[in-house]
């Protein structure tokens, strides 16, 4: 069934113009989905994350008997990427089984996807393949990332360690 439904997504993004690149990455999300450890809440959601030099890192939900320690799929995908030294991606793919709207992220994900820039592609996606495009800076609006820890404050706190 799985294979079945990853052939029909990788069909209907050839038919509505996806490229390849973008299509192979949302397949890749949809077969990380597969893999997510979700007993609890079992909403599997998959993610394939892919560098500037192509390198695709995938990550699934891996929940916890202590709900709060749960890892989101967007976020294992990234910390794997990060592990092993990337720190700039050009999209990022998210599937899940939702059939009638597209998976949307989380605010913690969002946070942790802006972590690493604005201006990078996310899909999201159904199981049939079809998706909706936008940036990191779309799904955050007036975000807080890295760079505004560097801006001019009213007051410094010394640091005193």
């Amino acid at each position: 069934m799985a294979n079945l439904q990853l052939v029909k997504a990788s069909q209907y993004l050839s038919e509505n113009g996806v490229c390849d690149g973008m299509k192979e990455l949302i397949c890749k999300s949809l077969k990380a989905r597969e893999f997510a450890y979700c007993p609890y809440s079992t909403f599997r959601v998959g993610a394939a994350v892919v560098a500037h030099d192509g390198t695709v890192f995938t990550g699934c939900n891996v929940e916890n008997a202590c709900y709060n320690l749960g890892v989101c799929a967007e976020r294992n995908a990234i910390s794997k990427a990060v592990s092993e030294g990337y720190r700039s991606f050009k999209a990022i793919a998210i599937a899940s089984d939702l059939d009638e709207q597209f998976i949307s992220p989380c605010g913690g994900c969002r946070q942790f996807m802006r972590e690493f820039g604005d201006n990078w592609d996310v899909y999201l996606t159904k199981p049939d393949g079809s998706c909706e495009e936008m940036t990191v800076g779309e799904l955050l609006p007036l975000s807080f990332g890295p760079e505004d820890l560097t801006k001019k404050k009213v007051h410094t706190i010394q640091n005193e360690f």
